[in-house]
């Protein structure tokens, strides 16, 4: 059907005498990665009421907008549910603690007698954040795990190790959703090294790499891959 008449021929007068605008309402603010821009920024969470207009005049309601999160400098607006997403320095600092965790959780399992699997053990907490680590202060806290009943795989009230695979799950589940695929193996995999740093695997060492790669959503076959392959010397 053809359209005559003024507006109909150029439709952006149109759009310039009446339409439907949005006036938006700040409810809260903070700081999220944003998708748009690829790093952390401050955003605002704002709902709006849409209006009819004419000639910029609000006249009738037509429904509420949002919520929605503006990101504040290229002011794209995302679902609420971009928060689920941890910051840039969030993500370092649960991967810090991560892989802290799970060094732990090996060397409660293997032993810090051996200075090799202290040094790797060490290593791999530095390279996730923690510079001043020290093989004196992993010792202690392990040993401060084997005093509290229960803790280590073993222990008197949890034979079977589950406090520990509970501990490993709140530090890893987290974080395992905002990891892809070679950053979930990698965890395991310096897991693994430290390990294997005194000899082969130990059961107690086979059942805490096992609880890290399920929490990591690594399934059962690729955990046995991995654990191979931390064998051969990289």
């Amino acid at each position: 059907m053809r359209t005559s008449g003024r507006f109909g021929r150029n439709p952006g007068v149109l759009g310039r005498v009446c339409g439907v605008r949005t006036a938006w309402t700040t409810i809260g603010d903070g700081e999220f990665f944003c998708p748009g821009c690829g790093g952390d920024r401050n955003y605002r969470r704002r709902t709006g009421r849409r209006r009819f207009t004419l000639l910029g005049v609000p006249l009738l309601p037509r429904g509420e907008a949002g919520p929605v999160v503006e990101c504040a400098s290229c002011r794209d607006q995302f679902a609420p549910d971009v928060l689920d997403h941890p910051t840039t320095l969030k993500l370092s600092a649960m991967l810090r603690d991560a892989v802290h965790t799970v060094a732990l959780a090996v060397l409660a399992a293997g032993g810090t007698s051996s200075p090799t699997v202290l040094s790797r053990a060490v290593g791999a907490v530095r390279s996730a954040g923690f510079d001043d680590c020290t093989e004196d202060q992993l010792t202690t806290l392990v040993a401060a795990l084997a005093e509290d009943t229960g803790r280590l795989p073993g222990g008197p009230c949890d034979p079977s190790g589950v406090t520990l695979a509970i501990e490993l799950h709140e530090a890893l589940d987290p974080l395992a959703p905002h990891l892809a695929a070679p950053g979930r193996e990698s965890i395991l995999l310096q897991a693994a090294r430290i390990a294997l740093a005194d000899g082969p695997y130990t059961p107690a060492e086979r059942e805490v790499l096992a609880t890290v790669g399920g929490a990591l959503t690594i399934c059962a076959d690729d955990v046995t891959r991995l654990l191979e392959s931390a064998r051969t010397p990289s």
